[in-house]
């Protein structure tokens, strides 16, 4: 599997930091499930997990980069922390870091806008974080681009990233554009649950091409330039996910699954 990379901000070392556009989430799969789930996913290529603290499956996801035998500078690994435990930031990198059995993480993110306005006090206690060097990117989920701004107005620190619920029925050329112009990756999840993936319009697109829906899905986000991570927990699927290098889309077909989000 061939997939591109984004670049992000350069890590606190100064070495690049590089997110591939296709990743592997683990939402909804713990215990042996997310384990088994994980490994079947680095072997059929994927090179960038998705887990979270809320997951509660960070340990298995952990257990599995250790025991694949992909060395751990090939793997993007992210995890998120959950807005109630903000003010307590450094010891959920901590947590976070033993459980995966990492130094650092490639990407954190702000799970949720945290109540009470106390996204930039927790922004401030992140960019430390990075500082030190325990994650070498860190960005956000589920924020609006004034919240955005909000974070780097106050800061001078501009999130990396943005995790979204994305998919072409939720396609908003000016949300993709809004994140473009401030220099933030966009990341969507639940690509498929986002999606009738009986359309007519995308099963005419697979036909054409000899793949099935989903991976038309994946491959439009993949050309969008935005990042996405498909969750499976069956062999075959993950490895059909993963499939997707083998075709283009042409600019006509790609316009066609963006009218799918007006």
């Amino acid at each position: 599997m061939t997939i591109p990379a984004l670049p992000l901000p350069k890590a606190a070392d100064g070495t690049p930091v590089e997110m591939p556009l296709l990743g592997f989430g683990t939402w909804q799969i713990r215990g042996d499930e997310a384990y088994q789930s994980v490994r079947d996913a680095l072997e059929a290529g994927y090179r960038h997990l998705d887990t979270a603290t809320m997951y509660g499956n960070e340990a298995e996801v952990g257990r599995a980069l250790r025991e694949s035998g992909v060395p751990r500078d090939e793997i993007f690994v992210t995890t998120k922390l959950p807005p109630e435990r903000a003010g307590k930031e450094r010891q959920t990198i901590e947590a976070s870091l033993r459980a995966l059995g990492v130094d650092a993480v490639d990407l954190w993110l702000i799970h949720w806008p945290p109540h009470r306005g106390r996204s930039v006090k927790v922004w401030e206690q992140f960019v430390a974080v990075r500082d030190a060097g325990l994650a070498r990117a860190i960005g956000v989920s589920n924020y609006g681009a004034d919240e955005i701004d909000e974070l780097s107005s106050a800061t001078g620190v501009t999130p990396a990233v943005n995790q979204i619920r994305f998919g072409p029925s939720l396609y908003d050329a000016a949300v993709v554009r809004a994140h473009k112009e401030r220099g933030v990756v966009l990341e969507g999840y639940s690509p498929f649950k986002t999606t009738n993936l009986n359309d007519p319009v995308l099963t005419k697109i697979a036909s054409a091409h000899g793949v099935d829906t989903a991976r038309v899905v994946l491959r439009w986000h993949v050309q969008h330039e935005i990042v996405v991570i498909p969750k499976s927990s069956t062999p075959e699927r993950i490895a059909r996910n993963a499939d997707i290098a083998g075709f283009t889309l042409t600019e006509e077909e790609m316009a066609a699954v963006d009218s799918l989000g007006r």
